[in-house]
Order: C-alpha cells, then structure tokens, then sequence
C-alpha cells in the first residue's frame, strides 16, 4: 500500500476538525441548525488553511444520510460512516462534482454543467457544484453563470474556493456568501502538531514544533508537509537542530544569540555565529526575515506588559520566555533603531549578489551603533546650561568637591560614554586632577588644547583687516595662558574686539534725489532700476546731474528707456517748477555715490554690527568654546525675504 502524507491522512473530516477557522464553521453550523443555507458560498484565504477542507465537510453536512440511512434533514454533525459521506471523503459521490477552476475556465464548461442542474441528484438531497480556484475562469464563463448562479434550481449548491479574490467579479461576489479563512496562528499549529506526532507515537522537542510552526506560515498544509519531511529525515525522534537542518533555517537559538550579539555591540560573536549557519547551508536572507521578526517580537515585548505581549506574540511559550527575558536587558529605543536599520538593510541584502558579505555588514553596523542620548536628557541639559549662563554660576564639579585640593576627580572613562559618540575631552583641574567629560552637551572649561587652536585660528585671521569682529580671547585672572587665554575658576570668557562701524549718511541732495526716484519707482520700477546706479552731482530746483560710469550698461540704457523725460516730469512734481536733467558721463567708481551703492552699504554695515552684538552675546560665546565652532554667517530678517 502506498504511503499517505500527513496532509491527507490528518485532512479534518467535521468542521470540529477545522483547524484556527472557528468563525467559519460556527457560522455554517448555525446555518445549518437554522436550515437557512444559502445557494452559493465563496470561500478564500491563503494556500492550506482548509477552503476545500470546508467545502467538503459542508456537502457532507447538507447530504448526511445518518448512520441507520434514516436522517431527513442536513446535520452539523455528519455521522461519517453512511454512503454520502464516505464517498464525499473519497471524492466518488456522484452528485458532489469538484472542478479545478484552471482546467475547466471556458464557456463550454459552464453550459455543459448549466445542462445537468435541472435533472434531480442521483441519491443525495442536494447536487453540490466545488470549483477550486474559481478566479481562473474567464470572462466569458464568468458572465454564463450569472443567471444560473442567481436563481438555481432549489436541490443546487455552488461552493467556490478562490485564493485571489480580487480577480472574482463584483457581480459574482454579490451572488454568494464570501467567507474569508485566516492564517493560523503559530501557537494553534504547533498544538496540532503535537496532536499529530502523538498520533503517529513520534517524540519531538518543543524547539522543533516552534520551528516547524514558524515554516509553515500559517498554513495547515505546509505544517504537515514540513512535519513529513522532517519525520523522513529524524525517524521517531525530532530534534530543533535535525529540523533547522533539514529545512535550512535558523532555529530559536541562532536568533537569540543573534540578537544578543548585536545589543551588547559585539560584532564579533555575531560574525561567528553567521560563519556557523552559512556553514550548515543556511539561506542567509531567510535568516534576516527571520532576525526582522524576532526584533520585532523583541519590541512588542518591551513595550507591553508580560500580559499583552503574550497575546502579541505569535510563539511558543519556552521561546516568549526568552524574548521577554532579553527585551528587559535592553530599551525600546534601542530595539526600534535596531529594527528599522535592519529593515533597510534587508532591502540591499535580498538585492545584493554576495548575500553574506551584505548581512555580515549589515550586522556589524548595527552592533557598533552609537548609543544615542535621550531627548528629554539633553533638553534637561540644555536647560541647565541656560540657567548656569544666566546666573553666572561655575559648571559643576564631577566626584564632589570635598577636601582642601579642589581639584575635580576622574570620572567615566571615554570607551565608556553613556552616549556612544566621541570620548570626552580631558582638561588639568586646579587642583591637578583630570576632568573627564562625558557629554558634549555640559558645561566644562576648555582645555589648553583647545584655547591654543581658537586663538592660532583668530590671529591667522588678522590679516588682511577683518571687519572687526573676530573674538579673541582675554584672560579673567592670572596671565599664564597662551594668546592671553586663561582657564578661571568659572568657564572661559571671549571678549570680542571693539567694533566700529561706519555707515553712510544721505546728504540733503541724496534725500531729495530719493524722493523723486521713489516716483519714478511707483509708475516705471525697471527705469528706475537703472537710475539708481547713477550718482546724483547735483539735484536742485533749477537742475539735476546724474552721473553714469562712462561706456556702461545702465548709461546707455537710460537713454534708449527715454529716462531723461521721465526725471524732468517727476522732478516738476516734486519741486513745483520746471526741473532740467541732464545726463554726464563719468569716470569708472563714481557709482560709489549711486543711491544702490549706499543702500548696500547700509546693509553691510548692519550686518557687521549684527555680527558684532551677536559675538558679544555670553551664550554665543559659551557655545563656541564649548564645542570648539566658529561664528560663519550672521543674517538680518530682511536678508532672508
């Protein structure tokens, strides 16, 4: 006799059999209690989760004879050992025809089925119709069912199964009562794991139900075809090692080490433990979709209660335990960086064509990530460095300041920064000892180290002249420092060298040429444009002379825009007399006097007095020592429309 595969020889036989579908078989056992069967079901869901299980199980309900041959009405429950049910299991009945859906898709098939609805079932009380992947049916046979598929004779039923239901016509969907079947559940397979090895007298560690369950992916079917494969290869006795070897996956260890590797940043242990499962013929990238979901299951374990999580987590009991064990050693924070890195990472190990070279990088990057300070930490001390600015106060000491020496003690060395990012910087306390610190964020005094770089950096700076606003460093005490910085009890002061700014003044003929530019402005802006280049020699009531630079653009552009005319009638306007304009040609820099020019200057001259006020700012200067930068640009509000 020919071996049955666990599949077919497990394959439920009454819908209390149905594995993780309780919302189906209740609804269609209470149907059946409440003889209100409809004449069309559309079952759908992925591969193996019991769509043609069901629709077998439900044409044994409608056409249940008992066990005396007696019943006369459908039944929940079928007796399974009278002649319509044991055919209907072997496939044989004659009034329950089950169609694959791909082979028969033409129209001729449905007419030749639409023929034989009339004639009555041969014994049993209903001519059952199962058509297995029913959205491979064409247009054409689609649109031929629709009449019959509506209205059918009252001893017909139509049961289609369907794993793309969005290729299923709307007109179609409407005529039948669509039951959606779900995944099922890891925790629900491997029970009925447990319940088949028991079965067929097979001892199998828990480790290797969980992988088996994780393989199957919420189908039934792929469950029990692993189980086959597995039980070929262990014999009576299933182990989590023989089972990761046989279907070429990582089992519940690998990830835990992994995973504990990578949050304790030891990249090397994780490269070891790669080297392993590449060594035992692994598929690496179903070893990172399977490392995607444990860090999954590792925030959702951090993040929920114990209670929570174990509704949340689709595992087995001992591998909850480990998960909920390895997310207290760690922070949410940390566990969702490390997800969302590895899920970038996933895309360009699937697309990658050295696989392992792309994981192991992958890997290392995420093991030596930097620590990253809590944003309510540093917001807290930002907020510390403002009051100590505003009040004056000293920064604190590290180690308390107790004793005669007042020297500051050491503290956390650089490798060990509770922020992950570049080592503290080392500054000689009065007292001899060395300060360490630990944040770039905190107030300290600046090394000599870096009081020599500021001030090498000012005096290169010197010439040529620099617009008088470059900080150099004074001293607040004794004169031992370089360049006349020293390091004082409180931090370090930068007092910015005195500033002196010249602006230009408008002279009383600069205003009155203003005046009647701003006219000229407000009825022709482009000739305008052009007359503010030109340096106003001489603007009177009797006469205006506007200078342009010999051979330049706005010179002959004045003349082509007829601008002259247009100066002699706004100056009338402004004056209440008749105005003369004339035009000269001057030498090259006399736009220096142009209206345009000056209001440059203007502008520049603001921004250096800006630059100057801003430098001068205590909680500038602070900032620049703290974190050795420079002041590079300095803009006005108007500068930024």
């Amino acid at each position: 006799m020919s071996y049955l595969v666990l599949a077919r020889k497990y394959r439920p036989q009454s819908f209390e059999d149905l594995v993780g579908q309780e919302h189906v078989t209740q609804t269609l056992a209470n149907a059946i209690a409440q003889d209100r069967v409809a004449h069309a079901f559309l079952f759908t869901g992925v591969r193996g989760v019991g769509k043609t299980t069901s629709a077998r199980i439900l044409a044994k309900c409608l056409n249940c004879l008992g066990a005396d041959g007696q019943s006369k009405g459908p039944t929940a429950t079928p007796c399974q050992t009278c002649a319509a049910c044991t055919e209907i299991a072997a496939g044989t009945d004659m009034d329950v025809q089950e169609i694959d859906g791909a082979s028969y898709n033409g129209v001729d098939e449905v007419r030749r089925l639409q023929e034989g609805l009339a004639f009555r079932p041969a014994r049993d009380r209903h001519k059952l119709y199962i058509v297995d992947e029913v959205h491979m049916l064409s247009n054409a046979a689609w649109n031929a069912f629709l009449k019959t598929l509506e209205e059918p004779p009252p001893h017909v039923k139509f049961i289609f199964a369907t794993t793309e239901v969005h290729k299923v016509p709307v007109t179609i969907l409407s005529r039948c009562q669509r039951y959606d079947f779900k995944l099922v559940s890891a925790k629900t397979l491997a029970k009925h794991i447990d319940e088949v090895l028991a079965a067929e007298k097979i001892v199998a560690e828990e480790s290797a139900v969980s992988v088996v369950a994780r393989e199957a992916a919420g189908s039934v079917r792929d469950a029990m075809s692993l189980l086959d494969q597995v039980i070929a290869f262990s014999g009576d006795k299933v182990s989590g090692e023989d089972v990761a070897r046989v279907l070429g996956v990582a089992d519940r260890q690998v990830l835990h080490q992994l995973t504990s590797a990578i949050l304790a940043g030891d990249a090397a242990s994780a490269l070891t433990t790669i080297d392993a499962v590449a060594r035992q013929g692994m598929d690496l990238v179903h070893l990172s979709r399977d490392l995607l979901r444990h860090l999954r299951n590792l925030v959702v374990a951090k993040v929920c209660s114990d209670a929570q999580a174990r509704e949340l987590l689709d595992l087995a009991d001992a591998e909850i335990a480990d998960v909920l064990a390895l997310a207290q050693k760690t922070d949410a924070d940390d566990l969702s960086r490390l997800f969302q890195g590895l899920s970038k990472g996933y895309d360009e190990i699937v697309k990658s064509g050295q696989v392992r070279s792309a994981l192991e990088m992958t890997i290392v990057r995420l093991a030596r990530r930097p620590v990253l300070l809590p944003l309510d930490e540093l917001l807290a001390r930002l907020g510390e460095l403002e009051k100590r600015l505003a009040t004056g106060a000293p920064p604190p000491t590290r180690g308390g300041a107790g004793g005669g020496g007042g020297g500051r003690t050491t503290t956390t060395p650089p490798s060990a920064t509770p922020y992950g990012g570049p080592p503290g910087v080392a500054g000689t306390g009065a007292g001899g000892g060395v300060a360490k610190v630990d944040n770039p964020f905190s107030v300290f005094e600046p090394p000599r180290a870096v009081l020599e770089k500021q001030a090498a950096r000012m005096a290169a700076a010197e010439p040529p002249p620099p617009p008088a606003s470059a900080p150099r460093l004074v001293a607040q005490g004794h004169e031992g420092g370089p360049h006349g910085a020293t390091q004082t009890s409180g931090a370090l002061a930068l007092a910015p060298a005195p500033v002196v700014v010249v602006a230009p003044v408008d002279d009383d003929k600069t205003l009155t040429w203003r005046k009647i530019l701003e006219r000229v402005r407000a009825v022709r802006p482009a000739i305008a444009s052009a007359l503010e280049l030109a340096a106003p020699v001489q603007v009177t009531r009797e006469k205006i002379v506007l200078a342009f630079e010999r051979d330049s653009f706005e010179d002959a552009r004045a003349e082509e825009m007829d601008a002259r005319a247009l100066v002699e009638e706004h100056g009338r306007a402004h004056f209440g007399a008749p105005t003369e304009v004339v035009f000269e040609v001057a030498a090259r820099g006399s736009k220096i006097a142009s209206i345009a020019f000056i209001d440059a200057a203007k502008r520049k001259a603001a921004v250096l007095e800006a630059r100057a006020a801003v430098e001068r700012h205590e909680l500038v200067r602070k900032v620049i020592t703290l974190l050795d930068a420079e002041l590079r640009e300095i803009r006005l509000p108007q500068m930024d429309d």
